[in-house]
Parts: structure tokens; sequence; C-alpha cells
């Protein structure tokens, strides 16, 4: 099993995260490319490096916004329809939703507010998109199995933020990092920002200061600040002896709705996989007194299951959800560019036993090359199925 494991020592920011992962092996016109699918290509650029911290070489990635007077300051919605608008695999795209969705929720708890109420400021701006987006980008284009972590240190001290001054750690790091082991004052300063925060602790599957893994690469993402403690990043790719196939704890959310009609049930459905569940599905059942009604089930991550829980009694009519703790099996699946008389196609691959087992082009590309080419989805899934197989 191939596992991402993230050494916070030093705490973890956005763009100390795209710098390791670069430093990995994600390629940076790979990440430009893929970036270039949100459309805000005119709003940023993207600069790698390098540089080191008390003695420490590794990867700096600077993202610089080309008009700071002008960032507005967005809100859940304004973010979802930029990313859902977008051209990104759907993988990313939920991904990316899922830490803005967490970022969201931590805000509103903290604020007194609903999610959908939050105006982002620091973490609305197109750096912090960038930060999020590139994030998901890499978690799926390093193809790995599992992500853990060690305690994120968060710093301490006091942080000039849009709010004002506010303790280290944020009172919104906090909030994000509620289960998550932390340890705090290493130096006077915040090392975790809240950025960081979210796509730590979205990602992560476990969280564990004595992992046992054979390490295969390590990079240093290389932050800006230069505090007594290294402000670094270390990361590293590491094996683990497993089969081919992964097995993950999940939870299977499941209720019955008899008061809904297709129509809300669907809207429940979108909203559910916007935020992130592994899968949702409708079975049509019939209740006491031969009433028709609608079963829904929901697989989540078993750390999720509060969370969708909480969605489920806020989407639909239901008084009461039944949980059952799984094991869930799955192959390894990556996400490889491949050139096509098409051009570049996003490829996803999934592999058994070293091998891959099988390809596909991602759909919302292959009905974009439809659209252009004039040509029927069957058409173009087709012609992509020949050359894979050539």
């Amino acid at each position: 099993m191939r596992v991402l494991y993230y050494d916070c020592f030093a705490g973890i920011s956005g763009d100390m995260n795209l710098a390791a992962m670069i430093g990995l092996g994600l390629d940076p016109e790979i990440l430009r490319s893929e970036l270039s699918r949100l459309g805000l290509d005119d709003a940023f650029t993207l600069e790698v490096g390098t540089a080191s911290r008390r003695g420490i070489f590794g990867t700096q990635v600077t993202v610089t916004c080309t008009d700071q007077k002008s960032q507005p300051h967005r809100t859940l919605a304004d973010i979802d329809a930029l990313i859902s608008g977008s051209t990104l695999a759907p993988e990313i795209k939920q991904t990316s939703l899922s830490i803005f969705r967490r970022l969201a929720q931590a805000e509103a708890t903290v604020h007194g507010t609903t999610p959908d109420k939050v105006h982002f400021h620091e973490v609305g701006a197109v750096d912090a998109i960038v930060d999020i987006v590139g994030a998901a980008i890499a978690y799926h284009t390093l193809g790995v199995d599992a992500v853990w972590a060690s305690p994120v240190e968060l710093g301490g001290g006091f942080v000039k933020c849009a709010h004002g001054i506010l303790p280290v750690p944020a009172p919104a790091t906090v909030e994000l990092l509620v289960g998550v082991p932390t340890t705090r004052g290493a130096v006077s300063v915040e090392t975790a920002t809240p950025t960081g925060a979210a796509i730590v602790a979205t990602l992560s599957d476990r969280f564990t200061t004595t992992p046992s893994f054979t390490v295969t690469h390590t990079a240093y993402g290389i932050g800006h600040r230069d505090p007594e403690l290294p402000n670094v990043l270390r990361v590293h790719l590491a094996e683990v002896d497993a089969t081919s196939m992964r097995l993950g704890e999940a939870r299977l959310l499941q209720c019955n709705i008899d008061d809904m009609t297709g129509e809300a049930l669907g809207v429940a459905l979108e909203r559910l996989m916007e935020e992130g569940a592994m899968d949702v599905h409708f079975t049509p059942v019939i209740m006491k007194k031969g009433r028709p009604a609608t079963t829904l089930s929901l697989l989540c991550p078993e750390k999720d299951a509060e969370h969708f829980s909480r969605l489920l009694f806020l989407h639909t009519t239901t008084n009461g959800i039944k949980q059952i703790r799984i094991e869930k099996r799955t192959l390894k699946t990556t996400l490889e560019q491949v050139p096509t008389p098409f051009g570049p196609v996003t490829m996803k691959r999934s592999w058994l036993d070293g091998a891959v087992l099988r390809s596909k082009p991602e759909l919302e590309e292959v009905k974009a090359i439809a659209n252009r080419e004039g040509l029927p989805v069957t058409e173009v899934q087709r012609r992509l199925g020949q050359q894979e197989h050539q």
C-alpha cells in the first residue's frame, strides 16, 4: 500500500503543502495546467523555486495575486460555483469542495452562524483557492492509497488577520482540528494556518506518531517565515505491506423516507455527494401498512459519520438514522494525462497486483471533446478506448 505521510513537526500551510507535493514528484506544469481549469489564470502567478531553513533544503512555492486590492470576500456558494463550474475532474472538484466545506463549518461555528452565511476573507482569496485546489490535484495525481499524518504543531502567540488580533492557534484552526492530535508552543508564531489545517484534516485517514512503513521518497516544503523552528513541512511517500486492494473503515448510514418527492430526494442526493459522501443510493421499499417508501443509503469515512448524520437530518425528513460500521475494500486508482488525437486527456486507471486493471477517460473531458468535435460521447469514448489498447 502506497502511503502519503505528513510530518507536521513545524505545522502546515497551504503553500508549504503545495511545495512538498512538487518535491514528491508533482509536475509543476501539470499543476498549472489543472489550475487553469478554474479560469483564474489572470488573477495569480505561481512560482516554484528552492530555499532552505536551518540547513534543510527543499521546494518553495509562491502564489501571488495579481490584484491584491480587488480580492473579493467570497461565500461558500461563490467558491462552490467556481469549482463546480470548472472543467476539473469530478474527484478533484469533490475533494476541493470537501476541504472548503470543512473550512466553512469551522468558521460558522466560531462566528455563531451557518456555513452558507460565512464570508471567507483570507481563505476566499485566490491564493488560498490555489492552495486548496492544488492540494486536491496533488492528492489525486500522486495516486496514494492512504494519507497518514503526525500530530500537528500549532505554535503560539498572536496573529493579525481580517478579524483583528487573534490568539494562536486561531479559533478556526482549533475548530478544524477537533479530534486531531496536536502540539503547541514550540515557537511563538502561527505554524498551522486554517488552510493547512483544513487540508490535513480532510485528507488524512489516520494520525499517528509511530508509523510503520518503508520510506521510498522524502520531500520538504519550505515556508516563507524563518522562526527558530525550521519552517518546513516534511512529507514521505512510503510503502506498507498490503495487498493491492485498500481496506478502510467506513460507516453505512441508512434511513427510510416516505414523505419526500423524487425531485426533493434527488436534490438531497446531489448535496450529500457534493459534501464528499463516498456513495449515496436509493432503494424502493414497502413499509408497514403497505406504504411505499425509499431507503436512503449513504457511505462515508468513519470519522465523518457525525457530519453526514447531521446533513441527513437537515436535508431529508427522516427522524432516525441507522449506523453500521463496515470495511470497504477498494482498488488503487491514479489519474494520468495522456496525449490523444483530441489533445491531452485525463485517464483514470485502476490497479491490481501492480498492473492496470482498467482505464477510462474522465467524463467531463469526454463531453467537452464531443461538443467541440460534434461527435457523440460514445464515439469519443470508443476512439479513446481503442487508443488505450493499442
